[in-house]
């Protein structure tokens, strides 16, 4: 009888395997858990109408650690979100003691339907993970019952892709844009806008997040839309300018290099949570000139010393985020599949919204040494856009304002429900950009003040001949910021 066979040793994986398989199962556990930490605050804004930041904005703040992998988590669980709600009430596995930690179990329930296989970590994993067979199985009936055998076609929240050029600002208060294209370049294609100075252009779908640049503050990611707003107010450097809803603060700190760090910017806001971001957002930039002011734009005393002289105010407002919803992923957001345009909620909203950004206006024509306002939304609704410009143009009147045109050499302007309209401006994502909103207003005493200077100026220059220079659209742009804003100037209120 052959003597019986020793057992065989159990496999073991190499220690620097078992330590790299280690490593990726804690960076997923804690991914979940960052994941689940967005998506409660995207859902909780979602129920209320009102969205406090943008998917991407919370995920890629500071706080988040892993942003690339929790970015993937938080987009798929609300891509699969009515599915995966289905699946565990159908299967009856959670109970209501779950109920605090109801967005881990989403975004866990599918990392195991969809994405990876993953580890018994963590009391939700092993939860869900005992009770693996009976999701897989609950999905496949759903599949059966709604006669489809392809899990897409449950899915009801899809939207086309907008495939638009990365665009990036140079933060010039830094570095020089020559610097960035070198460095830039190496990996992409690079090139400048031809309207937005220290603005460059990469191609699509180019990922600089964690780009060392980007991290330190050299280059900020902000649309060529938004960046268009701190030009048309155009402040000078010396100048006491105001940004009145300034979170999370990139057209706060493209003001102060537009004004090259000198002068000072106010930058106000009023919830705590984005105070934060907005502190990190100046940090970053090496802004010298900003001054943080935690509270209510609207209760600023006009007559306050401190603000008695403030010679620029940019107002950009809440708002519905309309013009960016695409950018947003407001496709994902479980109000989306509702039909939101058209509910009543979402018109109560816009209506309150519009009724809070004509007080903000007002309040911010106001300012006795004002000479220019800037109102701008990220929104494509008339009722956020050209209704609040009508409904203040009286008190503007009033004030000595009027509306002048910012980039004249843009195409795209207000909608013609007003005489004047044609000085607004308006982008759209037609133009593969976001969808904004700005208007300009100018004190009239200003403008003929600048007149006079104008003209004293062309004699100089020319010996008393008028002489009318070629301008390209850059060129325009770069006047608009450059000590020879007069010229530009000059073109607005024509």
């Amino acid at each position: 009888m052959a003597p019986p066979r020793p057992p065989r040793k159990q496999a073991r994986l190499p220690k620097h395997r078992m330590r790299s398989k280690d490593a990726a199962e804690r960076s997923a556990y804690f991914a979940r858990r960052e994941a689940a930490t967005v998506l409660r605050r995207v859902l909780q804004g979602d129920a209320r109408r009102r969205a406090t930041a943008s998917i991407k904005s919370l995920v890629y703040s500071p706080s988040v650690r892993n942003k690339k992998a929790t970015f993937a988590l938080v987009c798929q669980t609300l891509k699969y979100l009515p599915l995966l709600k289905d699946v565990i009430k159908t299967s009856d596995i959670v109970t209501s003691k779950w109920k605090k930690q109801e967005e881990l179990i989403y975004v866990t329930a599918y990392d195991i339907l969809f994405g990876q296989d993953i580890a018994t970590t963590g009391a939700v994993e092993k939860l869900l993970m005992l009770h693996k067979d009976a999701l897989q199985s609950t999905l496949a009936e759903l599949c059966a019952t709604r006669k489809v055998s392809n899990i897409e076609d449950l899915l009801d929240n899809q939207a086309a892709v907008i495939s638009r050029p990365r665009y990036v600002r140079v933060n010039s208060l830094k570095i020089g844009a020559e610097s960035v294209i070198r460095e830039l370049g190496k990996q992409n294609m690079v090139k400048k806008d031809d309207m937005i100075p220290d603005m460059l252009v990469l191609p699509a779908g180019v990922d600089l997040h964690d780009h060392p640049l980007v991290v330190n503050g050299s280059v900020f990611l902000q649309g060529r839309a938004s960046s268009m707003v701190a030009v048309a107010l155009c402040p000078e450097p010396g100048w006491k300018v105001l940004d009145a809803c300034a979170a999370p603060g990139n057209k706060t700190i493209h003001l102060a290099a537009l004004m090259k760090g000198k002068g000072n910017v106010i930058a106000c806001e009023l919830h705590e949570e984005r105070i934060r971001i907005l502190k990190d957002t100046i940090k970053r930039s090496g802004a010298p000139n900003v001054d943080v002011v935690h509270g209510d734009f609207l209760d600023i005393n006009t007559r306050d010393p401190a603000f008695a002289k403030v010679r620029a105010i940019l107002l950009d407002p809440s708002c519905s985020g309309s013009g960016i919803s695409a950018d947003r992923l407001d496709h994902l957001l479980p109000s989306h599949s509702t039909g939101n345009n058209g509910d009543a909620t979402y018109l109560r909203r816009i209506m309150k919204l519009a009724a809070f950004q004509r007080k903000a206006l007002e309040h911010a024509l106001s300012f006795p040494s004002v000479e220019r306002v800037v109102y701008s939304t990220c929104s494509v609704n008339q009722m956020e856009n050209e209704d609040v410009i009508k409904s203040v143009l009286p008190l503007a009147t009033s004030l000595d304002f009027e509306l002048a045109t910012p980039f004249p050499q843009w195409h795209r302007r207000g909608l013609p429900v007003f005489e004047g309209c044609e000085h607004l401006l308006r982008t759209d994502p037609a133009d593969g950009m976001e969808g904004f909103f700005i208007a300009l207003f100018v004190r009239k005493r200003v403008l003929s003040e600048q007149d006079n200077r104008d003209s004293l100026l062309a004699d100089k220059r020319f010996g008393g001949r008028k002489k009318v220079l070629p301008l390209t659209s850059l060129r325009m742009s770069r006047i608009f910021i450059s000590n020879v804003c007069t010229m530009r100037r000059s073109t607005e209120h024509k």
